[in-house]
């Protein structure tokens, strides 16, 4: 299988050596799954977007055994109805990679690339992890809205760009006017878990990419001297 980055150059080696727990799983995997992608998964979108997606890391189901981010899971299922309703992807989602269907003004961008073992990464594993997420965020000149998908995430964004993560608490809907004069917009992650017990719903979630919208026209982007203050 073979997956192209929006993104070249930026991206973590197949056999990523830097979190011990996370190589064994991906052993386990690949051993259990020969036909899997089970290797960090890539960013997946358009490079001249103005809205990032910071989400979490690869399901098991989902992103680690398609290689592309949110696809073939339940919050994929979400996460590309909703870009759709916003004319933020072209093409219809069917829950493979070669669907056809892409992204048109967003990007989606891990804070992990890894598999990690009940889809919670260690503190060590994302701060390894975080070279790759902020030179991802650094190669995107135009984004001037980030939505970060769980506190995972929303913490992963505040520390690329230099904020206090005191000064920016996660709260679901919340916007932060970041240091490099970006908006940070946060949202629950749209899992099944969030879903199935009402901590998510389809209409909040709609909420935060109808905020993200607003917010376009009035952030110029990253080190802007006309950006918001």
């Amino acid at each position: 299988m073979t997956i192209d980055s929006p993104l070249p150059g930026t991206e973590p080696p197949r056999d990523c050596p830097r979190c011990a727990r996370l190589v064994e799983l991906r052993h386990e995997c690949r051993a259990e799954h020969p036909d899997w992608w089970n290797a960090p998964v890539y960013a997946f979108g358009d490079p001249g977007a103005w809205l990032a997606l910071a989400g979490l890391a690869p399901g098991k189901h989902g992103a680690n055994r398609t290689g592309r981010p949110f696809t073939g899971d339940y919050a994929g299922d979400l996460l590309f109805a909703t870009l759709a309703d916003f004319g933020l992807s072209r093409g219809r989602y069917d829950s493979r990679i070669d669907d056809g269907m892409t992204l048109d003004g967003a990007i989606i961008v891990n804070s992990v690339k890894c598999l990690p073992p009940q889809n919670k990464p260690t503190p060590a594993e994302i701060a390894n992890c975080r070279p790759f997420f902020e030179t991802q965020l650094a190669a995107l000149p135009n984004v001037r809205v980030i939505v970060a998908l769980g506190r995972v995430a929303h913490d992963a964004a505040l520390r690329a760009v230099g904020g206090r993560l005191a000064a920016f608490p996660f709260a679901h809907g919340a916007v932060h006017a970041l240091p490099d004069g970006r908006h940070l917009v946060d949202s629950y992650h749209c899992s099944r878990y969030n879903t199935n017990t009402g901590r998510l719903t389809s209409e909040m979630f709609t909420d935060v990419f109808r905020t993200a919208l607003a917010l376009r026209d009035q952030t110029s982007g990253p080190n802007s001297s006309t950006s918001p203050r």
